[in-house]
Order: structure tokens, then C-alpha cells, then sequence
């Protein structure tokens, strides 16, 4: 694993020669900074609630690569003053998904620093997320000497079809994609890593119906106090050392945990899931999204009986998604 780790922090510094400047902020970034680590690509419409919601969290600096946008995405981040952006025309499948880009700018800027990597339309929500910044959450787990903390991915989706409810720039996504999944998750344990590996969701059910075992992993590790050692192995689903990847307390007892809302299933889904399979860079010919494009001819509605509106991270550990842990 020692060996695989460096192999990984050597791959990343060859694949770093694929990432072009655009603006370099990163001399503002202090000591004591949170920081957080996102590649992306056409997520305009996006990026403005996607910022607000995390400063308002308590990120101090944003270190973004973008993945050869046509859409402004580069122009609105130059714009940003707390944000620090890199151009890349490089192959997002090649580079691990974006992983070896991630791992070289976090091996230069973040060591030492708690870091969030996530997606933009992952939104981070923890204990106490309501009433205390983030840096309260990063204080106590580094008094516990803890350096990682999980959060399940949570697939969130309208109620009706997907294409109903036009999405606009700076809205809270979750506004309309405000229901989710509150059971149907599997856990397994994988023996060469450590990780949980969790599926479900209404993507498992929607998507992947004769094929479970195919659906997307919902298990993250998205915020991590760094050291230019450290590696993610695959997106923020595990990382070496090993032991950042024990996540969850073997012995019956609970450690405190997360969830990333995740929405990806608003009205821009279904152009984005086509240029997804045009361009073919995600996992397995992209034959994630080439099973949402089966479906969505059929305006599927991801709403069902069983389907759960979120109110708030309480509601989220009631349901046993995630836990306060000894955190009080």
C-alpha cells in the first residue's frame, strides 16, 4: 500500500503538466484556512450557489480545475476573488476522473490544511451543520486526533418529472430536488482498502434495477486534513493510507458522520447526461450515464410512496444516514 500510495502521488505529478494557470490566488490562502478542491466541467449555473453555499460554510479558498468548459465556467471563476483556477484540455477519464489533477494541487497547497473536495452539486451537511461553522466540526475532530470524515452521497430529486421545474442560476438546488431515499442502501466492507462501499438510491432502483450491483457508489470521505502524503485512490471514495478510510467504528458503536446532498437531478440533467455519453470520459464507457440515457426518454419520475422530503441533518441521523457521533 506504501508503494501504491507514492506510485499514485508520482502519477499525479506527471499529470499536473496537462494543468494550465489561469488565476493563482493560492498566496492569499493562510494557515489555518479551510480549503476546498473541485474539478469540473460546463457547471455555470452552478458555481454561484455552489460558492455561496460553502463560504457561508466557512471555506476560505476554492482551488478549481476546470475540464475545458465552453459554457464561461472559466470567466465567472476569474471573477471570484477567493478562487484559484486551473485550465486542463487533458482527458478527465485518463487522469483517474480528475483524481491525479485533485491530488497534485492538494499535495502543493493543502498540507496541513482541512480540506473539502465535492463535486458541484454536492452540498456537505454535518452535525450541528445549522447552527456552527465548519470550523467548529474540523476543531473537534482534530482534538480527537480524527483526520477524515465520511458523508453518504444522498441522491435528491423533485417531485414529478425531472424537467418540470427549470433550474435558475444562484438558487438552492435542493429547493426542488428536496426528497430522497430514506432506506433501500447496501453495505459492504472492501477487504483491500478498508472503505464501506454504499449503494442504493434511487438511482440503484431507477437505473440499475436488474443490475444493482452496477449502481454508482454512494460512500465518500470528502473532507480530509491534508498531508502532501496523502492520496485519494478513487474520486473521495477512499485513499491511502488505509487508515483514513476507518470511517465507522467496528466494535457496534457509531462515529460521526455526514451527507452530501446530492443535486444532480434537476432540468439540466438530461443535457448534461448526453454530453456525458458523447464524450465518453466517465467510468466504464460512461455506462452510467448511457443507463440514465434508457430511462429518460421516458421522463421518469424518481418520486415514489416511500420517498422522504428533507427538512434538516436531525431528520438525516433520525434515519440512521448519518450520526453526531460523541460530538454534543
Amino acid at each position: 500500500m506504501r508503494l501504491a500510495r507514492k506510485r499514485l502521488r508520482a502519477r499525479s505529478r506527471w499529470k499536473s503538466l496537462e494543468l494550465r494557470a489561469v488565476v493563482d490566488r493560492t498566496s492569499q490562502i493562510r494557515d489555518n484556512d479551510i480549503l476546498l478542491f473541485s474539478t469540473q466541467r460546463n457547471e455555470q449555473i452552478r458555481l454561484p450557489y455552489f460558492l455561496k453555499y460553502y463560504r457561508d460554510m466557512g471555506v476560505s479558498h476554492f482551488c478549481i480545475v476546470d475540464n475545458d468548459s465552453t459554457d464561461g465556467t472559466a470567466d465567472y471563476l476569474k471573477s471570484q476573488s477567493d478562487v484559484s483556477v486551473w485550465h486542463t484540455q487533458g482527458s478527465y477519464k485518463s487522469s483517474r476522473y480528475g483524481v491525479d489533477w485533485l491530488n497534485y494541487l492538494q499535495g502543493k497547497y493543502a498540507d496541513g490544511h482541512w480540506c473539502v473536495v465535492a463535486d458541484p452539486d454536492e452540498f456537505l451537511v454535518y452535525p450541528f451543520c445549522d447552527t456552527r461553522p465548519l470550523r467548529a466540526l474540523t476543531d473537534w475532530l482534530d482534538t480527537c486526533s480524527i483526520r477524515a470524515f465520511s458523508a453518504m452521497l444522498l441522491d435528491m430529486y423533485p417531485k414529478g418529472r425531472i424537467e418540470d421545474e427549470p433550474y435558475q442560476s444562484g438558487e438552492n438546488p435542493i429547493d426542488t430536488a428536496c426528497w430522497f431515499d430514506s432506506g433501500n442502501y447496501t453495505i459492504s466492507r472492501n477487504s483491500r482498502y478498508g472503505n464501506l462501499w454504499i449503494q442504493g438510491g434511487p438511482r440503484a432502483r431507477m437505473f440499475f434495477a436488474n443490475e444493482p450491483e452496477l449502481a454508482p457508489a454512494l460512500n465518500k470521505i470528502p473532507l480530509v486534513k491534508w498531508d502532501k502524503r496523502y492520496a485519494y485512490v478513487s474520486s473521495t471514495h477512499m485513499l491511502l493510507p488505509r487508515g483514513l478510510n476507518r470511517v465507522y467504528d467496528s466494535l457496534g458503536g457509531e462515529k460521526a458522520s455526514g451527507v452530501l446532498l446530492h443535486a444532480k437531478f434537476i432540468d439540466t440533467f438530461a443535457d448534461k447526461a448526453a454530453e456525458e455519453i458523447h464524450r465518453r470520459q466517465h467510468f466504464a464507457a460512461s455506462g452510467e450515464y448511457k443507463a440514465y440515457a434508457r430511462n429518460l426518454p421516458d421522463h421518469p419520475e424518481l418520486w415514489c410512496k416511500w420517498s422522504e422530503k428533507y427538512i434538516n441533518w436531525r431528520q438525516l441521523e433520525i434515519l440512521g444516514l448519518m450520526s453526531k457521533g460523541n460530538w454534543a
